[in-house]
């Protein structure tokens, strides 16, 4: 009995049944002693909320008195349990969501050397999914209702509010963590962000998401130590298996036939591979393999050549020379895709400094 009374709604619903049996036994009574059907309604309503509007028909009756009387008894202690039993769900409900933030908040305070996730859209699901997996502490911060809900869901800890509001971010502990991916589909407030966590924190790691490829180096400005562009790394990776589709498929029969067991293995060592197109006017055009990874300086591996002609080339010697248009295969270091980036890719103009 005490179980049940103790949740709000079970109670609601017992109530409301409650009050459902009452007033149909109620109204059939007195339709059966001779009212009509919206008097006999009319009549159980007004008892039962207390109204004394006046009896719509004399009780002038010793039934009809009965009738009235167990109404009255019954309705009205049913009324206060219902009314009671509403007030104390939302009362509870209230006092959850309050308390419960409060002992979220206090565990977070106690966090260091944690990671603060901006944004639980797509990406940062994806982002606390592996951050769990590792086992690392995190926290998100987030303020739409639907992705806070589906954090709530997962068990992360979370901040309700604006990841732009430097009050927010101290509640996250920016102060004492060790990095900050922000991850919002708007660049404008991922630059903000990063501006704002950097001023807060000058030793933390800031990852950003950048939507559009101008806005990278806004965000380097700003104080992210590295840019992550989706649509880029999307198209990249869509290129390389349309180039270099003979030497994914011979990579992978190398390893047993499973190129995604391959990335795992690399990363659980703290690698990956990635397969770049050397472009016309890069600095890697016109090297050897030995040169090349020489200005990588323990970067990368090359581990395979795709000639633009289609031949495959396994563990090249350091003197092959590798030209525009050839695909390579590179186990490197992730810390290092800028500078594998710089090796391949295509030299761009620099603006005249202002004066």
């Amino acid at each position: 009995m005490a179980q049940f009374l103790a949740s709000p709604l079970r109670n609601l619903v017992a109530g409301l049944a409650f009050m459902l049996a009452v007033g149909l036994v109620a109204t059939l009574a007195y339709v059966a002693s001779g009212w009509s059907l919206p008097d006999a309604v009319y009549m159980v309503v007004l008892t039962v909320y207390s109204v004394g509007y006046g009896e719509v028909e004399p009780v002038n009756t010793p039934g009809l008195r009965a009738i009235t009387i167990a109404l009255i008894v019954a309705g009205c202690t049913g009324m206060m349990f219902l009314t009671g039993s509403l007030f104390q769900l939302i009362t509870a409900s209230q006092l959850q969501q309050v308390f419960g933030s409060r002992r979220m908040q206090k565990d977070i305070d106690k966090l260091s050397n944690h990671v603060i996730v901006c944004g639980f859209g797509r990406i940062g699901q994806m982002l606390c999914h592996e951050l769990r997996a590792a086992g690392g502490d995190f926290v998100v911060v987030d303020r739409a209702e639907d992705r806070l809900a589906a954090a709530r869901n997962a068990g992360h800890f979370l901040i309700v509010g604006d990841a732009t509001d430097e009050e927010v971010m101290r509640q996250a502990g920016v102060t004492r963590a060790r990095a900050l991916a922000t991850v919002l589909p708007e660049d404008a407030a991922n630059v903000f962000i990063t501006l704002s966590a950097r001023s807060l924190n000058r030793d933390l790691t800031i990852i950003a998401r950048g939507e559009l490829p101008s806005t990278e180096s806004k965000l380097i400005q700003a104080g992210a130590n590295r840019v992550v562009l989706p649509a880029r790394i999307g198209a990249e990776r869509v290129a390389e298996l349309l180039l270099h589709r003979d030497m994914t498929r011979l990579i992978a029969r190398i390893r047993g036939g499973s190129l995604e067991r391959l990335a795992i293995d690399l990363q659980r060592l703290g690698l990956d591979i990635e397969m770049p197109t050397v472009e016309a006017g890069s600095r890697s055009a016109g090297m050897t393999i030995g040169r090349i990874e020489a200005l990588g300086a323990g970067a990368f591996l090359v581990v395979a050549i795709e000639r633009r002609s289609g031949e495959t080339i396994l563990q090249p010697d350091a003197g092959i020379v590798v030209g525009a248009g050839d695909g390579l295969a590179l186990v490197r270091r992730p810390e290092k895709a800028q500078q594998i980036e710089d090796l391949f890719a295509a030299a761009t103009i620099e603006a005249t400094p202002r004066t």
